[in-house]
């Protein structure tokens, strides 16, 4: 009886691999010979699932969209709300497994610009991880759905921008970056930003700005001889 073959498994298999050859290689040099060869197949069996690197590498861009959403829905009792930063972290390379995400990742980002399709697929991805974490937002602050959307976007842009940084920077120099200094930063992040959104954030310093501003008797423009 003959094997049946997960098709769909094995693709996800093989964009896996991808993975780990670019960020342990480079995009250049992750080539189908070096896919290939990492995932146990010949080449001619990657041509069966893939028909350039191109498409390989879209797969893994996928993959890990799934990986990640899959990582973001975790189980909470009915009347919980989910934990914001521990939701977050999922993004972050805070271990091997997500590190070898995060630095695929960074190197399909170093492709972008000079690649009209690769612009393409940027665009789509972004616009889904915004999605991602648009989601985490609404779960976790009840106050979320009472901002307008001009402050949803402004906080949520922040939020990916600073994620994003991070992961390249925690990538590029993984000794500075252990998982406990990526978490803190996040979650300093996240305090500044709901406190900005809230309306709390530097009220002292306004409410001393007002103060200056106010006329005093006696002065010029108070009014009062």
């Amino acid at each position: 009886m003959p094997k049946i073959v997960d098709h769909a498994q094995r693709r996800d298999e093989i964009a896996l691999v991808a993975c780990r050859v670019v960020a342990d290689h480079g995009f250049d040099r992750a080539s189908m010979v070096r896919i290939a060869r990492a995932a146990g197949y010949t080449t001619g069996m990657l041509a069966h699932y893939f028909d350039t690197k191109q498409d390989i590498i879209i797969a893994a861009l996928r993959l890990i969209l799934r990986r990640i959403d899959e990582r973001l829905i975790q189980p909470t009792a009915a009347t919980a709300r989910p934990d914001l930063l521990a939701l977050l972290t999922e993004a972050l390379p805070v271990d091997e497994h997500r590190r070898t995400e995060c630095a695929f990742w960074t190197t399909f980002w170093g492709q972008v610009s000079t690649d009209k399709r690769l612009k393409r697929i940027n665009t789509w991805v972004h616009r889904e991880y915004m999605r991602l974490f648009e989601r985490c937002l609404a779960q976790c602050w009840p106050e979320w759905s009472q901002w307008s959307p001009g402050k949803r976007e402004q906080v949520l842009r922040s939020l990916v921008t600073f994620i994003n940084g991070l992961t390249a920077s925690a990538v590029a120099n993984a000794g500075d970056w252990p998982a406990e200094r990526q978490i803190e930063q996040l979650r300093l992040q996240v305090q500044l930003l709901r406190a900005w959104a809230m309306g709390t954030a530097g009220a002292p310093c306004a409410r001393q700005a007002a103060g200056a501003q106010r006329p005093q008797a006696g002065l010029p423009g108070s009014g009062r001889a």
